[in-house]
């Protein structure tokens, strides 16, 4: 990434320019405006917070994997009918013996 920076003297605000790639900035151009703000107020929020925190956080959203919902839908089944379903014990001894039938 290749950052440049100027200073505009028409609006006491710097310009600061980053190269991505096209589908990146098309990603971002839609959920600035997803979010009603424009690329470059979120960019700002996001600098202001890195300067106020002194640090850089990044975080998703947990979205379970397409094979990771099929096997919680499963187990959902299961727990739904009783099957597989083992438990709870009074003891780690009770839980072993229930392993080793």
């Amino acid at each position: 990434m290749v950052l440049q920076s100027s200073y505009d003297v028409n609006m006491n605000t710097a310009i600061l320019n980053i190269k991505t790639d096209p589908d990146t900035k098309e990603q971002l151009k839609a959920f600035a405006a997803q979010v009603g703000l424009p690329v470059s107020a979120l960019m700002n929020a996001q600098i202001k917070q890195m300067l106020r925190n002194g640090k850089v956080e990044f975080s998703t959203a947990l979205e379970p994997t397409p094979y990771l919902k099929a096997i919680i839908k499963e187990a959902e089944a299961d727990y739904a009918t009783g099957r597989n379903i083992h438990g709870p014990f009074d003891s780690a001894e009770a839980m072993i013996a229930d392993l080793e039938k």
